[in-house]
């Protein structure tokens, strides 16, 4: 977990857990910073740069300020990293619920380290697998900003399956000069093969063209 330059941020009201828990995660030489409350975390992660390669947020669900549930839901923006929760009372509703918002895991107190350092080492995976899809969209992002106005309208039509003279028809321009946009499109995007256009227009969610009936 140290290669991966995780780092756990762990939100708990109880000093004696946050102890503990600092305890084991700096035996493991795995950095971390701790908070008491739901407020101090917030205000860490709104004024601190953060240069972190994954990490993850273990959060008690009982917190002096607002509810660890609460909190999970202001961050589901994806502002947050992905969250273990623990909880000296557990009970399934609150644990249903965590889940289905995208938490990683739901521990009770006493904790069982094994099964503690498992929910981080997951969290830092998903996190890491997150980071590298943000990543690629925003690269896909770039490339798809170097098209023209045209080869913008040409992309859908291709990905979605138009041959060229279709396309060049429902465009008005030439069978030659839509080849041409479809050189510079696979060019500018990168593509290596038609099919990886294709995928590429999916993973920005451009729509496919409408057919004539």
């Amino acid at each position: 977990m140290t290669e991966a330059g995780g780092i756990v941020y762990l939100v708990d009201d109880d000093p004696r857990v946050r102890e503990a828990l600092s305890e084991l995660l700096a035996s493991l030489n795995i950095e971390h910073v701790t908070f008491g409350s739901a407020a101090e975390y917030l205000e860490f992660v709104r004024t601190s740069p953060r240069q972190e390669k994954c990490a993850c947020l273990v959060l008690d669900v009982h917190l002096p300020d607002i509810n660890g549930l609460e909190l999970q839901r202001q961050l589901a923006d994806g502002s947050g990293p992905p969250i273990v929760f623990i909880s000296g009372h557990g009970d399934i509703p609150s644990t249903v619920r965590a889940i289905k918002a995208g938490a990683v895991e739901f521990l009770t107190k006493p904790l069982h380290h094994e099964a503690f350092l498992a929910a981080i080492r997951a969290a830092f995976t998903q996190d890491l697998e997150q980071r590298r899809k943000t990543a690629d969209l925003a690269d896909l992002q770039r490339r798809f900003g170097l098209l023209t106005p045209r080869e913008r309208e040409v992309l859908p039509l291709i990905a979605g399956g138009m041959l060229n003279k279709q396309a060049a028809a429902a465009l008005g321009i030439t069978d030659v000069t839509l080849q041409v946009h479809r050189g510079q499109i696979m060019r500018k995007m990168e593509a290596d093969s038609f099919a990886d256009l294709v995928r590429m227009a999916g993973k920005l969610g451009i729509p496919e063209p409408e057919r004539p009936l």
